[in-house]
């Protein structure tokens, strides 16, 4: 479909307003080149009966001659004069790319370089704008409703089936995958080196002479359960409280004392069992058929994909709810965030410097293909519609070459002319 040409391409209504200054501009430049050829033509018709007319014919001549050289120079740039195949003429359309590139380089070395940028973002203390932006009346509740809305759109995209896969696979990876013999080995070492068995003896301990003490019957009926039927009763009684008082005895020896047996043999059988995951081929592989047996029942994946279904439930439902706890609290914390920033100058400092640094290094990285964007997109350009799109921008002021042309050649006609009449006349006579 052949494009309009006096339309330019414009689409929207500020192009239009474009296209408007542009043809009005246009018209004042060619009435004032219609005014300079009306005046050359009385002035050049009447100069013999009126020789004073010389001096405008000479004016309006020069104006002529700059306001079609003008004339052919603004043209020439967006397309070819009258249509004739002139060299060096249509200049945007035939040199698009090499524009182009030019304009993406220009970009690159003066906008997007490192002292530029690095100038730039030190003049402006982003952390403070932020924090007074947050404190005005209403901004921390429409960003609570901005992320609101992001995390409603995640939530509604996110597919359950996609979201319980990619779960257990993860979980496979990171979790099932990996032999928990040596990692349970290295993690018993850990804890037996640190001591950390000793807290859980004491409380283990504590608690068991807690409930001795407490229910000595219950104790008691255990002991005589145990003991032959045809020991008179007295003996069992006497065999019951001499076990109750030594249990109690030993309950609390344990709790008090660091290095008793009983604590001692804990730290041996520990660090038994973590030689044993290590270094004992059967009871790895008990371990990993109970892991495998856990993780693939249906019952777990069963729990997996409800405790996710109701989590989303959860979460969509305080995301919906402006007056929900979380949206309530996440406004509270913007808030929050923004006194802080307005009160601690040290924090401003150090999130500008995060956020200098951070926007130095994408800058940095991304220079050159952000550059390129302006390149390529002027490449993919119709060469004729990039034509149009820099006349619509800048042809309204390049109007003004026309006029200036008109105004200059018309100043430079009647300079020579005056000259050639009251210098050189007089010297050739």
């Amino acid at each position: 479909m052949p494009r309009n040409r006096r339309t330019l391409g414009a689409v929207s209504p500020d192009d239009f307003e474009r296209l408007a200054g542009l043809r009005r501009m246009q018209g004042l430049a060619l009435a004032l080149l219609g005014i300079m050829a009306i005046v050359f033509i009385v002035s050049f018709a009447l100069q013999t009966h009126y020789p004073w007319l010389g001096f405008v014919r000479a004016a309006s001549e020069g104006g002529m001659v700059g306001a079609l050289a003008d004339w052919f120079a603004v043209t020439a740039l967006f397309r070819r004069p009258m249509g004739l195949p002139i060299p060096h003429t249509d200049l945007i359309s035939s040199k698009k790319d090499e524009i182009g590139a030019g304009l993406g380089s220009f970009i690159e070395q003066n906008f997007l370089a490192d002292d530029v940028v690095h100038e730039k973002l030190a003049g402006i203390s982003g952390a403070r704008a932020a924090g007074k932006w947050l404190q005005q009346p209403g901004n921390a509740e429409h960003l609570t409703e901005i992320a609101s809305s992001i995390g409603l759109g995640a939530l509604t995209v996110l597919d359950d089936q996609d979201v319980q896969e990619l779960v257990e696979a993860l979980v496979r990876r990171h979790v099932v995958d990996p032999a928990w013999g040596p990692l349970l080995a290295r993690a018993l070492d850990s804890f037996v080196e640190g001591g950390h068995q000793e807290p859980l003896l004491d409380i283990a301990a504590s608690r068991l002479e807690d409930w001795l003490v407490a229910h000595p019957e219950a104790f008691e009926r255990m002991a005589s359960s145990r003991l032959p039927s045809w020991l008179p009763g007295i003996a069992h009684r006497f065999v019951d409280d001499r076990l109750h008082s030594e249990a109690v005895r030993f309950a609390r020896s344990v709790a008090k004392d660091r290095d008793h047996p009983f604590r001692v043999a804990a730290r041996g059988f520990l660090a038994e069992l973590s030689r044993d995951l290590s270094e004992k081929p059967e009871l790895q592989g008990q371990l990993e058929a109970f892991k495998h047996e856990v993780f693939d029942s249906p019952r777990i994946r069963a729990l997996a994909a409800s405790t996710w279904a109701t989590a989303r439930a959860a979460f969509v439902s305080m995301l919906e709810d402006p007056r929900s706890e979380l949206r309530i609290r996440m406004v509270a914390a913007l808030q929050d965030f923004g006194r802080r920033l307005l009160a601690d100058s040290t924090l401003q400092y150090k999130i500008d410097v995060w956020v200098m640094r951070a926007v130095e290094h994408l800058v940095g990285r991304y220079r050159r293909d952000l550059a390129n964007v302006v390149t390529e997109t002027v490449q993919r350009w119709d060469a004729q519609e990039a034509a149009e799109k820099i006349e619509l921008q800048i042809g309204k002021d390049l109007q003004f070459i026309r006029i200036n042309g008109t105004v200059v050649g018309s100043l430079a006609g009647l300079a020579i002319y005056t000259v050639a009449v009251l210098v050189i006349a007089p010297l050739t006579a």
